[in-house]
């Protein structure tokens, strides 16, 4: 039976079909195949989720993290298609579809966690900047897959495209003066300046309409499927860092008791979560228990229709996600605990600082090398493919955009071996590269 719910518009593919004959797959289920075995996808093996990759076997990393949200995204479809009066058997929020948005969502994410984000758009700022959904977008659109007839990227429909796009506003257009006059730059929730091509394929046009000029409207501006990816990341790592964290014992009775009484405005039904995670610690099944909640998030949830840019143009827009206000309040809550008492302590903290400083030296050691367009390098300090494809470019920024990409490919393991390489005198050559 056709899913009614899409239509040829969201079907597209840039830059074009590329179906092998007799292809049995739907097109969302090949975007869904093409994310799980590809290598970005391998790597968030061993990238931070909240706890370096490899400190411990238990813990999440990144690629736990993203099955969670697509697993999570993918329950929310099901539930939605039984329980909501908008859907039908012959209408409905393709699971594949949103499966392979939560899959890609963190495929551009560099090493160390946020802090890697937060390093690489301080090194970029005259650059462009770095996001890591701007850069999962690059990853999807130009870098995933080569192709001997010279594109690139793994073809995605428009749909898919759209849905993997969590913001929408351009870095150049976030930029603002400050008092002094000087360029203040934007933090995060933006995508890449020559990525406005992307966008203007996931609307459809070139134009924005004059509702969407402002920035956090703009970025307002998502698909069902965007939406369901966004709930999905919140419950997974609002519940699981909290486990995370109990089991690391940065969340323990005496450190979640303090916390409660220092804050002023915890409103009732906030009081008793914490109280109730208290109970749930003290007694041994935090683990069982908070696992139950991804369950409460997942029926919290029911679809408005609703108006505006696209939403005549396709079914994707016409869809608001209406979360429950108290189980998003109880997200917002574990969310903020795992904030104040993991992320943080001075242990996290430490080990921040400590990547930050990695990616700073890494990122101009290869910047001193590689840089300036018109100054050939006097060593050969990457890997034979990735010094043709920055030498290619003929600008400072593009050659620093390369650079970016080759150092938020690294996992974390990478990223440490190839330091001490370059400025531990006692470590080795024998090692893997890159």
């Amino acid at each position: 039976m056709e899913n009614g719910f899409y239509d040829d518009f969201d079907l597209e593919r840039f830059p074009s079909p590329d179906y092998a004959q007799g292809e049995y797959r739907t097109p969302f289920q090949i975007e869904r195949d093409r994310i799980v075995f590809s290598y970005p996808f391998r790597k968030l093996q061993s990238k931070t989720q909240v706890f370096q990759s490899g400190e411990y076997d238990f813990y999440r990393t990144r690629l736990t993290h993203t099955i969670e949200v697509a697993k999570i995204g993918r329950s929310i479809c099901d539930f939605l298609r039984v329980a909501g009066s908008e859907l039908r058997d012959d209408f409905y929020i393709d699971p594949d579809l949103t499966e392979a948005v939560g899959l890609a969502h963190d495929l551009g994410h560099p090493p160390f966690g946020h802090i890697g984000e937060r390093k690489l758009n301080e090194l970029m700022q005259a650059h462009g900047g770095f996001e890591g959904n701007g850069q999962t977008l690059r990853i999807l659109s130009e870098l995933i897959y080569d192709r001997p007839e010279g594109t690139s990227g793994m073809n995605p429909t428009r749909a898919f495209l759209d849905g993997v796009m969590k913001y929408k506003c351009l870095y150049s257009d976030a930029l603002r003066k400050g008092a002094d006059g000087k360029t203040i730059y934007p933090e995060n929730h933006f995508i890449y300046d020559d990525q406005v091509e992307m966008r203007a394929r996931a609307f459809g046009q070139e134009d924005l309409p004059p509702e969407l000029t402002d920035a956090e409207k703009l970025n307002a501006c998502k698909s069902i499927e965007c939406q369901i990816m966004d709930w999905a990341d919140d419950t997974a790592y609002s519940v699981n860092d909290i486990v995370d964290g109990i089991h690391a014992r940065y969340i323990t009775l005496g450190s979640l008791e303090g916390w409660m009484a220092a804050q002023s405005n915890l409103s009732g039904h906030a009081q008793r979560r914490c109280e109730w995670l208290i109970g749930a610690i003290r007694d041994g099944s935090f683990e069982r228990r908070l696992s139950a909640r991804i369950g409460h998030c997942i029926r919290a949830v029911s679809l408005e229709r609703q108006g505006g840019y696209l939403a005549e143009r396709t079914h994707r827009h016409a869809y608001r996600l209406v979360v429950n206000p108290e189980i998003f309040e109880e997200v917002a809550l574990f969310k903020q605990v795992a904030v104040d008492l993991i992320f943080k302590s001075p242990q996290i903290q430490q080990i921040e600082f400590k990547g930050g400083f990695v990616l700073n030296r890494l990122f101009n050691a290869f910047a001193d090398c590689y840089g300036n367009p018109h100054t050939p390098p006097s060593l050969h300090m990457l890997p034979p493919a990735i010094e043709q494809l920055v030498l290619r470019e003929e600008t400072e920024s593009g050659r620093y955009r390369r650079l970016c990409d080759c150092v938020a490919a690294l996992t974390d393991g990478q990223a440490t071996r190839t330091y001490k390489r370059l400025f531990d005198p006692e470590f080795g050559s024998i090692t893997e590269l890159f």
